[in-house]
């Protein structure tokens, strides 16, 4: 992005690897500067609250991970905005010669400064000889298992004292980061389809926990998404993968098994059941429990030997 935009004003200066320590308004922890590695160049940033930044377009691709902790941010480049919850695991691409706009919380991240010349360079090798056919992907937010693993063999580096190896190692990983880059986000090469993950049986029994816990309450999928710290999209479709239904189902299936208990083994009213699991009132818990169990719960509980009191029998 160098020369005159459409509107004929002035393209602005796209800023260098180097440059962009004296335009941001934070420093970082750790740095990868002094260690004269070639390749990629990292930066670890601690937590940012209520930030509201704008930078110029840099003349490198930059890859920040969160490797702990989560936060909702605003980023905005090439006219688009999107808000999310960054997360540990995952990444945020930005393209060399986009501006960019951060407003929010920021989690911990690893900055990966990527040179061009280093996609340039793994294109050659793969046949995309001309600068043309190269063209990385803006991506907001994506949990990638090869970026997460190079950035935490980076992090690890950076982490131990300097030796004679790691210039080997690091140029090794980042032409592997390149080649991986050029492979699943060059916009001239078709969409590889990412598997998704499955939530892990402790964050499954984390949010079982949770849920079994509030019944008695509305229960927002934003809230559930936190409990296991993803987005709330993510959340969705991880835990439609994970358990075969929705969250909205999972939760009303659990007000339904928890209302049958509490039918069969106590005498409390219909009426109170119907709010102790969750429900508006006692009507809309009849039409769901009709819709699972297949009867009403006045029904259920004379099928099953079960006498309610007169405050909240009939159904």
């Amino acid at each position: 992005m160098t020369g005159l935009q459409h509107d004929g004003a002035e393209a602005p200066k796209l800023v260098s690897i180097d440059e962009i320590m004296h335009v941001l308004s934070h420093r970082p922890t750790a740095t990868t500067r002094e260690r004269n590695w070639a390749g990629v160049t990292v930066d670890m940033y601690a937590p940012l609250s209520n930030i509201s930044e704008r930078y110029p377009p840099l003349d490198h691709h930059l890859i920040c991970y969160c490797p702990t902790g989560t936060a909702r941010l605003v980023q905005g480049r090439g006219g688009i905005v999107h808000e999310g919850v960054v997360c540990a695991g995952v990444s945020m691409l930005m393209p060399a010669g986009y501006d960019s706009l951060w407003e929010g919380h920021a989690s911990a991240t690893a900055r990966l400064r990527i040179p061009t010349g280093l996609i340039a360079a793994a294109g050659e090798q793969l046949g995309r000889r001309s600068t043309s056919q190269v063209e990385i992907r803006n991506v907001f937010e994506t949990r990638d298992a090869v970026i997460g693993h190079i950035a935490q063999i980076l992090i690890a580096e950076l982490e131990r004292k300097p030796h004679p190896a790691q210039a080997l190692l690091v140029d090794c990983v980042s032409a592997a980061l390149a080649a991986h880059l050029l492979r699943s986000y060059n916009g001239f090469e078709p969409v590889a389809e990412q598997a998704l993950p499955a939530l892990s049986r402790v964050e499954l029994a984390r949010l079982t926990e949770y849920i079994e816990d509030n019944l008695d309450r509305p229960i927002g999928l934003g809230e559930l998404a936190g409990v296991v710290n993803v987005s709330r999209f993510h959340f969705s479709r991880l835990f439609k993968r994970s358990m075969g239904m929705t969250a909205i189902s999972y939760v009303e299936q659990c007000r339904i098994r928890r209302a049958q208990t509490l039918i069969l083994e106590t005498v409390i009213p219909l009426s109170e059941i119907a709010l102790m699991t969750g429900f508006a009132d006692q009507s809309h818990f009849t039409r769901r429990f009709h819709r699972h169990v297949g009867c009403t719960p006045a029904t259920f509980a004379r099928e099953h030997g079960r006498r309610r009191s007169a405050g909240g029998g009939r159904s």
